[in-house]
């Protein structure tokens, strides 16, 4: 991986010292203090170095934003494709339980990590006019903040809907902040994506490598577009240009130029060795070094099931350390994907554990674990055969096929929670499903049927292709057949003219699953109360209306001066 080489490693490191005086200095939870702090004076700033390592401070809160907890549990806990294993199964995010309130402690610590990446921004851009810069530099800077910036605003303002809307440096105690409306965060977030769109770099390589591109940018305006355009009943301040902004930056801007292509091999995408690959747009840089990568990647806990409890295993480094996190849905395994023809099902979870602890049975090597959606069948087995249990998910919260998206084989040791793979968070498979539910909103239904099938295309088995055993011992197919599936799942344009917002959720679970964004979606669809009803027997009891918001965190209501009315400072429901 690029990110390793000495200079990159020491730039890092020196960005992680900077973080840690910022935090100290500058949080948005040290600024709403009324008692004096520490802070660093605008002084720092007066350098292009000063200027650079502000950039690079702010990227550094996106390796704590999407590498630990707190984006797991609010992204893809209590949605209709996940839900608890054993070690989450009670969490409130999963559970819609009462105990997610304001005082919930990932909550805050979501919404302090992105004021704080935002207060630097701020501060970096208030210094830059006052700089001396090489030609350019002033625009391609302000271009990076602006990304940084609206990144972590468009996090916030779909989890928590109206925000403070903060643009300007903050270098004093502040206490009287009031939130915007959904609105004009969204009208901001779009204005500084504009601006980075048109000024940020081509490509970013070498020492630059992990940075926002101008398509980047683009495709999260996109995003961020169709995000805004998809409410029908929210207020997020919608236009009747909304999908064909969409439509523009995804297609025409990201897609058309060619700059990424897909990975022709789904399984492919997400091999670690494979990293930095021809479809990433955007990934968060991490290191295998514990010095320059704090807590690292911590991805890979979240997605594995007890393996290690089993006769002929042992707790390894490739298999991953059992976390028991997230646990599919019945959805997710029986009415997502058309299970033989659409490969993406069974290359996006580990069904087969082959023995590592030789036993008096299972010599190394041996099938020692075998997951299966179906009975079993009428012989002995010498491995352990675990069926899914439809009419009861729950019987088994440990054992459970894992998604294999995130495992993280270079790992120092089987304990090792500190992970170094990126992670993406922008990819052009994506895109394609942005530019095709932008052209279906719109009627279009013949142009979003073209881009879905490209993504189809590569999600079928490909002519000569060796499909994986399951193929046609649970799922029907001849055994030894290595023909195209393309035509069993390809759409058309009719396919899609009936409930079509439908079809495009599933079709983003289907490419997507798992890739923090699924909560998100259910969100800005309307869909998250009928969806989680219906598709998750953990949550469904207790989810309401109201949680389709997060209650804003109670640390930052409590330092409010003048504080007003709960109904203004906090969600309904949370009060």
């Amino acid at each position: 991986m690029k990110i390793n080489k000495i200079r990159k490693e020491v730039k890092l490191f020196c960005t992680i010292l900077f973080c840690a005086i910022l935090v100290v200095s500058t949080s948005c939870e040290n600024f709403l203090e009324e008692d004096d702090v520490p802070r660093l004076t605008n002084d720092y700033y007066k350098t292009k170095q000063g200027i650079l390592s502000g950039i690079d401070a702010t990227y550094s809160y996106m390796r704590k934003q999407v590498g630990s907890e707190m984006t797991n549990v609010l992204t893809e806990l209590g949605t209709d494709l996940m839900t608890g294993a054993a070690g989450t199964l009670s969490y409130p995010y999963n559970l819609y339980s009462a105990t997610l309130s304001a005082s919930d402690s990932k909550i805050y610590a979501f919404w302090e990590n992105c004021y704080r990446a935002i207060s630097v921004t701020n501060q970096v851009l208030a210094a830059l006019p006052n700089v001396e810069l090489e030609k350019g530099e002033y625009e391609l800077y302000s271009a990076e903040l602006k990304f940084l910036r609206s990144f972590y605003y468009f996090d916030l303002v779909q989890h928590f809907g109206r925000i403070p809307l903060v643009l300007e440096a903050v270098s004093e105690p502040k206490t009287d902040f009031k939130r915007a409306s959904v609105a004009d965060v969204y009208k901001q977030i779009i204005t500084d994506l504009s601006y980075a769109v048109e000024h940020l770099r081509e490509t970013a390589s070498g020492d630059e490598h992990g940075k926002a591109t101008k398509y980047s940018a683009a495709h999260l305006l996109a995003k961020v577009y169709l995000t805004r355009g998809s409410a029908v009943n929210d207020e997020r301040g919608q236009q009747a240009t909304d999908m064909d902004s969409t439509f523009y930056y995804a297609k025409q801007v990201v897609i058309d130029n060619h700059k990424y292509e897909l990975v022709d091999n789904f399984a492919d995408l997400w091999d670690f060795y494979n990293q930095g690959n021809s479809e990433i747009i955007f990934s968060v840089q991490f290191t295998q070094d514990k010095i320059y990568n704090a807590e690292g990647n911590l991805a890979h806990l979240y997605w594995c099931s007890v393996y290690d409890d089993i006769p002929g295993m042992q707790r390894d480094v490739a298999n991953g350390r059992p976390y028991k996190f997230h646990r599919p849905t019945n959805k997710t395994m029986f009415e997502l994907y058309d299970r033989q023809n659409d490969s993406r099902f069974y290359k996006s979870f580990k069904w087969v554990f082959y023995c590592n602890k030789p036993t008096n049975t299972l010599a190394l090597g041996d099938t020692a674990i075998y997951y299966s959606l179906n009975p079993k069948k009428n012989r002995e087995y010498k491995y352990t055969y675990f069926q899914w249990n439809k009419e009861n998910p729950n019987d088994d919260n440990l054992h459970y096929p894992h998604l294999i998206k995130y495992m993280d084989p270079e790992r120092e040791e089987k304990n090792t929670t500190q992970g170094s793979r990126e992670w993406v968070r922008m990819r052009l498979g994506e895109t394609y499903l942005i530019a095709a539910e932008a052209a279906g909103r719109k009627g279009d239904y013949a142009t979003a049927a073209d881009l879905i099938n490209v993504i189809r295309q590569r999600a079928a088995w490909k002519d000569g292709e060796t499909k994986i055993a399951q193929y046609w011992l649970e799922e029907g197919g001849a055994m030894n057949d290595t023909k195209s599936t393309y035509d069993k799942i390809k759409v058309t344009a009719s396919d899609l003219q009936n409930n079509f917002v439908d079809f495009i959720l599933d079709e983003r679970g289907r490419e997507l699953l798992g890739e923090y964004n699924r909560w998100e979606d259910l969100v800005r669809c309307e869909k998250l109360i009928e969806y989680v009803r219906k598709w998750n027997p953990d949550a469904k009891d207790n989810i309401q209306e109201y949680h389709k918001l997060r209650p804003i965190p109670q640390k930052h209501i409590d330092r409010l001066n003048p504080r007003r009315d709960d109904s203004e400072e906090q969600n309904p429901g949370y009060f």
